[in-house]
């Protein structure tokens, strides 16, 4: 799961235990298939792989995240699962640029302003900006000043969904929010390579802690330098291409990167293993992809992607959402972090975003007669729904939720060196995943069609941080 940008969250710790968790002999018609197909054996062994010491953590660029990816398109392979069309193998491979702030420099009215003032987020390597009322200049940077009483994180989010070139000048009493903003800008930012990034190349803001109004301001001049460094990464992405609905793709994803190695040494454990976030959703889709594949019925295309980069913005699916008309997913089943009980009961779910389509409704009738039930997202004060791979197909239309089981008030463990492999419930990780399968059926079987999501109440997504 996406830590948010600026507030971050602390999440819990449950018990590792094994036992069965089939569903009531009561159950729909197809339960046994599940039972079958999906074992507790066989979702441990793939959790276990993902979150063990020797993946260090599946970093994003690290040589161990692409040890995690051949053994998911292995297990893909294994199922008899073939590529997305238009691939010759199970590797999405996709670009994305590190930027790293290197120099700072702005004038107002010839004035230099202190350095611990100043914080910048940017798309290029270099700028150079500069104005002057005296000349009569028009200029493409764009000043804003964000007064003592204005709402700032507010403010600067529609800047940033906007894009182009801003220099904000801040009141003074916004300081404490002001270094949490720089102390984020300073770590570096990461963004798309893409042909429609190019673009926006130039995108940039700097953010002024000042006593200074736009109005006051009667010249400006900005240099900075960002190192700019590119590196590929992979989503792993499989089909079982559908029978009589074959246009139409019911997509199941997860991410299976996570933090790598702590870069502290104040703590003996330094791997940031991830079972949960999110081992415990790529083995669930990776044992749905085997449950459906041996069924060999399913009349929409069924589209498995497992996406890198989620821990870093969410690249791999923001890739992947370019490579494919989204008029085609007919819905998105993200699962992320399901390794731990919820507050509704071990094997409970809740989906994200429930009230946004009727994909929630459809999926409970579906589970009608068996002891699960999808939960409306407990936790909308989070902002969940925009915190996950799901957010990046939601804004194009799709009905694309993330399925979790997370306490977000008890979770002890969320982006700790302790979301290990002890810290999960396995009987409730495999139930969870047999909910998912007995749940999406009609999915698979193309009887139910889930509305679309109106975009015009999706939030955009920032262009420049």
């Amino acid at each position: 799961m996406i830590k948010t940008q600026i507030l971050p969250l602390a999440l819990s710790c449950i018990t590792l235990f094994y036992s069965t968790s089939n569903f009531a002999t009561s159950s729909p018609p197809g339960i046994n298939l599940v039972n079958k197909n999906i074992t507790l054996e066989q979702v441990t062994k793939d959790v276990s792989y993902l979150a063990n010491d020797k993946l260090n953590g599946r970093g994003n660029f690290s040589a161990e995240i692409h040890i995690a990816a051949n053994y998911i398109a292995k297990r893909f392979n294994d199922a008899g699962l073939v590529p997305a069309k238009g691939y010759d193998s199970f590797f999405q491979k996709y670009q994305v640029k590190q930027i790293n702030p290197l120099s700072l420099s702005l004038s107002i009215n010839k004035e230099k302003l202190r350095p611990e003032n100043l914080a910048m987020a940017s798309t290029t390597d270099t700028f150079n900006w500069s104005f002057s009322k005296s000349k009569k200049q028009d200029s493409l940077v764009k000043i804003h000043t964000i007064g003592s009483k204005d709402d700032m994180h507010k403010t600067l989010g529609k800047l940033n969904a906007l894009g182009g070139q801003h220099i904000v000048l801040l009141h003074p009493t916004h300081e404490k929010m002001f270094k949490r903003y720089q102390q984020y800008f300073a770590q570096g930012l990461t963004t798309l390579v893409s042909s429609a990034q190019a673009s926006a190349q130039n995108d940039a803001m700097l953010l002024v802690l000042t006593s200074t109004t736009t109005e006051q301001v009667n010249s400006f001049s900005v240099k900075a330098k960002n190192k700019i460094n590119i590196s590929e990464l992979n989503n792993v992405v499989a089909t079982i291409p559908g029978h009589s609905k074959p246009e139409e793709i019911i997509l199941y994803s997860a991410h299976y990167d996570h933090l790598g190695i702590a870069d502290t040494q104040n703590n003996t454990d330094l791997i940031y293993n991830g079972a949960d976030d999110d081992a415990s959703g790529t083995a669930a889709i990776i044992n749905l992809a085997h449950h459906f594949a041996k069924q060999q019925n399913n009349a929409r295309t069924l589209m498995f992607a497992a996406f890198s980069a989620e821990e870093i913005g969410g690249f791999g699916s923001r890739y992947f959402s370019k490579q494919l008309n989204p008029e085609t997913i007919t819905a998105m089943i993200n699962i992320e972090m399901i390794g731990k009980p919820s507050k509704f009961g071990a094997g409970a779910v809740w989906m994200t975003g429930m009230e946004r389509s009727n994909l929630g409704e459809q999926l409970n009738a579906a589970l009608a007669g068996t002891d699960m039930k999808i939960h409306q997202d407990p936790y909308p004060e989070q902002g969940l729904f925009y915190r996950s791979d799901n957010a990046t197909l939601a804004r194009l239309g799709v009905p694309a939720h993330s399925f979790s089981s997370t306490q977000l008030d008890k979770d002890q463990h969320y982006h700790s060196v302790s979301d290990d492999l002890a810290s999960l419930d396995l009987a409730s990780l495999h139930k969870v995943i047999k909910a998912l399968a007995v749940s999406t059926q009609p999915l698979v079987d193309g009887k139910i069609t889930p509305s679309r999501i109106d975009i015009n109440l999706i939030k955009e997504q920032g262009k420049i941080y």
